[in-house]
């Protein structure tokens, strides 16, 4: 790994001064990429980002020496943090444990996280005014190891058939890996368990009009590896993926881009980088900036999953 020599930068991000350490450290060896590119990058898709975090908790993915390092699952917020970095204080009955995690409300504080050595942004799918209460269903496409993302497309594809029918606006986005999720704004009435329900209700229906390609099987050890897992954990409690335009520790830096459903048929994940968001971005705009007049009532889903149950369909157990 290559050692910083540059003198600490300061950045002006919204009226706020953010100093950036080490800005020559490279964290991404391929492309190249250092600290000071990604606080770079963060800001060019700064309204983006903030939207997508603004408010939630969220899980730090840290890579202090760079991607090929170890890498750091931060819950609490790191030491250190400036006045105005904002917290929410989440509670883990497992571990009869609370965390305060970082709760952006404005750009500085991603800078500032990035500054720590935070590479990805994973949020909780509620916010600080109602932890328990999700205001956001994930909709995620995880491909089996011989899936193809053609696959995942198609599958994609038969997803925003079925929320067009439910009457929800679904904003679709890469997973910066090999997936696509999909997120849904809902109104904050239900808990997780009952988010989950309605997810998998929704995940059923899709692998019903899709069998060749879109599975539900709990177990990784049963599934075709070849389909793609409709992943409706994703919506349990504390469980995070990666947001809107955050960076992924991929070899590429890749990121998680948001999408028009009409690029989704032709859409290939590698294209969208920490090189090349930007300019898509400052072309495009925040893709994902309508999410929050879109809002579902999962009533429906619900209703889906009440019928499942009474014919007598697994409910898989709560994932840890």
């Amino acid at each position: 790994m290559a050692k910083a020599t540059a003198p600490a930068t300061e950045l002006e991000v919204g009226g706020r001064t953010v100093r950036i350490s080490n800005p020559d450290r490279v964290y991404f060896p391929g492309p190249g990429h250092t600290k000071l590119d990604l606080a770079r990058y963060d800001i060019a898709v700064g309204d983006g980002v903030v939207n997508a975090l603004r408010e939630r908790p969220c899980m730090l993915h840290r890579f202090p020496e760079g991607i090929e390092g170890e890498k750091v699952h931060q819950k609490r917020l790191p030491h250190g943090a400036p006045p105005w970095v904002e917290t929410v204080r989440v509670h883990f009955p497992r571990y009869d444990r609370d965390a305060d995690e970082l709760c952006v409300t404005e750009l500085a504080q991603v800078i500032w996280a990035v500054q720590m050595s935070t590479v990805e942004f994973h949020p909780w799918n509620s916010r600080r005014a109602d932890v328990e209460r999700p205001d956001e269903w994930r909709v995620d496409l995880d491909p089996g190891e011989a899936c193809e993302f053609a696959t995942v497309r198609r599958v994609a594809a038969v997803a925003h058939e079925v929320l067009d029918e439910l009457g929800a606006t679904g904003f679709p986005k890469t997973t910066g890996g090999d997936g696509l999720h999909v997120y849904v704004r809902i109104r904050p009435e239900h808990g997780f368990t009952d988010v989950r329900r309605a997810a998998l209700a929704f995940a059923r229906e899709v692998e019903r009009r899709t069998p060749s390609d879109a599975t539900t099987t709990w177990w990784r050890k049963d599934r075709d590896p070849a389909k793609v897992f409709v992943d409706f954990n994703q919506n349990a409690r504390d469980h995070t993926i990666a947001c809107a335009y955050s960076v992924r520790g991929t070899p590429q830096a890749t990121v998680s881009a948001p999408l028009a459903w009409d690029e989704v048929p032709d859409c290939d994940p590698g294209d969208f980088t920490v090189a090349t968001m930007p300019a898509r971005y400052a072309e495009r705009g925040d893709l994902h900036a309508g999410i929050d007049e879109a809002v579902f009532d999962l009533a429906p889903l619900l209703s889906w999953a009440e019928r499942d149950e009474a014919e007598g369909a697994d409910a898989p157990p709560e994932p840890d």
